[in-house]
């Protein structure tokens, strides 16, 4: 009895059932560590707006620090909401942060990325807050948010040009951090690199047992 697969139909549903990688789906700039940053620990609360285009779930964020000398991040406490710091929570947590150095900028501050990743929150399209304070470290030492006046500005920041408003429960409005959020958004499909790789694994079984059936 032989034994006939359609590769092509085989290697179409498997890639059907391949989940799609983390993307960046709101990208506020770059890291800039050398303008201004604000508090997120010691009651501290630190608030920028941003914008998913498609409904989406957040797997993750990345985020700008200043940190002292020689200090590490540890865990910082992270939500979602509504408003500025408070109506409605989608998501919030406490979350394990990585913490890679990047320099040392003129005030003598450590300029690091934080990355939180592991989260799993379902989100529609819309406009929302995204809001972190309660951060510990290994030092007990103050942590920075780094300020780098958001992306797509026309103006100075203050003047309500830039797509992300910002905010500190302390200070009132500012201008805009540096941040990103990562997920996967409604529709996306797995990256080229993927599929070749599934696709070759796929054909050779195909071959196998083709030559088997024989």
């Amino acid at each position: 009895m032989n034994l006939r697969i359609p590769s092509l139909t085989v290697l179409c549903l498997m890639l059907a059932l391949l989940p799609a990688s983390a993307q960046v789906l709101y990208d506020n700039g770059p890291i800039n560590g050398t303008v201004d940053a604000w508090n997120i620990n010691f009651g501290f609360e630190t608030s920028d707006s941003f914008a998913l285009a498609s409904s989406s779930t957040v797997t993750g964020f990345n985020f700008g620090a200043w940190e002292f000398p020689g200090d590490q991040t540890l865990t910082v406490d992270w939500s979602i909401t509504a408003f500025e710091g408070g109506g409605t929570i989608y998501g919030s947590g406490t979350a394990s942060v990585a913490d890679a150095f990047i320099s040392v900028n003129q005030y003598g501050y450590d300029i690091d990325k934080l990355s939180v990743t592991g989260l799993n929150l379902p989100l529609d399209a819309g406009s929302y807050w995204f809001n972190l304070q309660n951060a510990t470290d290994l030092q007990g030492n103050p942590i920075f948010w780094d300020d780098n006046s958001g992306i797509g500005c026309t103006g100075d920041g203050n003047d309500g040009s830039c797509p992300s408003l910002a905010s500190n429960n302390s200070v009132g409005t500012l201008t805009s951090e540096a941040f990103d959020i990562t997920g996967t958004s409604a529709g996306q499909t797995p990256e080229p690199s993927s599929i070749l790789l599934l696709g070759s694994e796929i054909l050779a079984v195909v071959g196998i047992l083709r030559r088997r059936s024989f």
